[in-house]
């Protein structure tokens, strides 16, 4: 059950609030000052992705500062998988290069953090983000797209997190989205037309990185945050892992256990190589691996 504190199939696409809807209207913004700068924070390099250093609640204020700044922006949370899909997927890669904003996911890459010269504070995954950050949308008035995940599925968590929140959900998609990341204008018109300051995309790594690397101009100045698996978390087609199964670092196994024929791959046979990634990135001088730090 969601609360206040805490793939992608044939095209299906579903308004989640309308003039005619029965949901309660979004509470209106209170006058704000202008917007501050995002804030620079150090940054870790594991691989080929450099990762910020903050906190679940800078990582909240740094997106909000994003969408003041109001020139759009793109954020992705790394984890174990990423690091190594980077070393290995050129568009990839590149499109971490281009982030805003990167939070560490996962007790691997926390861990293996405090190996390279600079501990990241805590975990940020997109799976934590998304409640606390409806919240602050809700309290600050803006307008939220969800985009991904199976048909029906963004849709009914966009329902959820509207009545945990009071966020605006000004819409919900389940796009058709080639293997390589590529849309088509159709859906981006879709998404522009709801003028969201914030697009969730749910679409599985690494076609959502790419996704969002290609469209983020276009889509502007909303800015759009990577959130892999959540909308099946919220919408309870999936079962999260528990807190202390989390924070001891198995909920790969506990994923792998619930999902064998679609993750063990992934955790099997891609994942090992996160150990060589880091150790390469441990015996490089310090220098090439902490930004502020």
């Amino acid at each position: 059950v969601l609360t206040r504190a805490s793939r992608a199939g044939p095209r299906h696409s579903l308004r989640v609030v309308s003039a005619s809807s029965t949901l309660v209207p979004p509470r209106a913004a209170s006058p704000a000052p202008p917007p501050a700068p995002p804030p620079v924070a150090p940054q870790v390099r594991v691989g080929r992705v450099w990762i910020h250093a903050v906190t679940m609640a800078q990582a909240i204020a740094a997106i909000a500062a994003l969408i003041g700044r109001g020139r759009g922006g793109a954020v992705f949370t790394p984890n174990v998988d990423h690091v190594v899909l980077a070393d290995e997927h050129a568009a990839f890669g590149a499109a971490y290069g281009r982030a805003d904003l990167v939070l560490g996911d996962g007790a691997f890459v926390v861990w293996v953090s405090r190996l390279l010269g600079l501990p990241l504070p805590e975990k940020v995954s997109g799976s934590d983000l998304v409640a606390p950050l409806a919240a602050c949308a809700a309290e600050r008035g803006w307008r939220v797209f969800l985009l991904g995940a199976a048909p029906g599925v963004a849709a009914e968590a966009g329902r959820r997190l509207h009545a945990a929140t009071g966020v605006h959900i000004v819409g919900a998609c389940s796009p058709s989205i080639g293997a390589d990341g590529s849309g088509d204008a159709e859906l981006v018109a879709e998404v522009r037309a709801a003028r969201p300051d914030l697009v969730l995309v749910a679409l599985g790594t690494p076609k959502q990185e790419v996704w969002i690397d290609a469209v983020r101009a276009a889509l502007a100045p909303a800015v759009l945050v990577g959130v892999g698996a959540t909308f099946d978390f919220i919408a309870g087609r999936q079962r999260r892992a528990p807190a202390f199964v989390s924070a001891m670092g198995l909920e790969w196994l506990f994923r792998l256990a619930h999902e064998p024929r679609r993750l063990w791959r992934r955790y099997l046979v891609r994942d090992p190589a996160f150990v060589g990634i880091a150790w390469r990135t441990w015996r490089a001088p310090r220098a090439t691996r902490v930004r502020g730090g």
